[in-house]
C-alpha cells in the first residue's frame, strides 16, 4: 500500500483491509515541502493497522521542477477548480508515481506480495499524467516483464479502487469503513503548525468533496473557504 497520509491513500488502505488483505505500507520522504504528511501516514498506519510500515528517503529536490520540491516555484493558490485539468500544474512532481511504484515493486517482491494498492484518481485530480488508468495499466504490463515474480508467472496487480470515484464518493466510502479523516492531511503548503492552507489545489478538492458529501472536514485549516 502506497500511503501518503492523505485522504485518498487512507481510504485505499481501508478498502484493502475490507478486501481481505493484510497490507504493508510504504511512504516517502522525498524532499516535499509538505513533509507533515509523513506524520499523518504514521497516524493512519497505526489506526488502520498495517503489518509493516516503511518510510523511504529519496531526495528529489536536486532535480527541482516542481513547487512541491523546489523553492523556485510557489504553490498555486485559489485556482479555478474547473480549469485544473486544462494543463499539468507546477505541483506535478516529475515521474513521482513511477518512482514510488518502482519502490513498491521491489518491496512487493521481497514480501512475496502480488498486489499493490495506490490511491490515484482520474476524476477529481489535478491534471497529473501519472494518475490516469492508461498509465497504471502500462506500468502493470512493464512490471510483468521487469521482475522475477512476473517472469515466473506471478504477475503483479496494481489496484486502483478510487480511480473512477469523485472526491465526495471517496469520502463516503472511507467513512463507511471507519476512516478517521481527522488523522489525514492533504495540503501542499501547510503552516509551521501543520494547519492546511485551504487554498491550494489539494485543499480545494478536499473541501469541495466534503461539501458535496454534505459533511464537515475535520482537518485543521488556517481559514475555511
Amino acid at each position: 500500500m502506497l500511503l501518503s497520509g492523505g485522504l485518498d491513500s487512507s481510504t485505499c488502505l481501508a478498502i484493502a483491509h475490507e478486501a481481505g488483505f493484510a497490507p504493508s505500507a510504504l511512504s516517502f520522504s522525498y524532499g516535499q515541502r509538505h513533509e507533515q504528511e509523513l506524520s499523518a501516514a504514521r497516524r493512519v498506519a497505526a489506526a488502520l493497522g498495517v503489518v509493516r510500515h516503511e518510510v523511504c528517503t529519496i531526495d528529489l529536490r536536486p532535480f527541482g521542477g516542481s513547487a512541491l520540491t523546489s523553492t523556485e516555484f510557489e504553490v498555486p493558490k485559489g485556482r479555478d477548480l474547473e480549469l485544473e485539468s486544462a494543463g499539468i500544474p507546477v505541483t506535478y512532481v516529475p515521474a513521482r508515481n513511477t518512482i514510488f511504484l518502482s519502490f513498491a515493486l521491489a518491496f512487493a517482491e521481497v514480501l512475496g506480495a502480488s498486489d499493490v494498492f495506490i490511491g490515484v484518481n482520474a476524476l477529481d485530480y489535478s491534471g497529473y499524467p501519472d494518475c490516469r488508468p492508461e498509465y497504471i495499466r502500462a506500468y502493470e504490463a512493464m512490471a510483468r516483464l521487469a521482475t522475477r515474480a512476473g517472469v515466473e508467472g506471478r504477475p503483479l496487480t496494481i489496484h486502483t479502487p478510487l480511480i473512477e470515484l469523485t472526491k465526495a464518493q471517496i469520502i463516503q466510502r472511507g467513512l463507511s469503513l471507519g476512516v478517521d479523516y481527522g488523522l489525514t492531511t492533504s495540503c501542499y503548503d501547510p503552516d509551521s503548525g501543520g494547519r492546511s492552507c485551504a487554498e491550494c489545489d489539494a485543499c480545494q478538492l478536499r473541501l469541495r468533496g466534503f461539501r458535496e458529501a454534505g459533511l464537515d472536514d475535520p482537518a485543521e485549516y488556517l481559514r475555511r473557504q
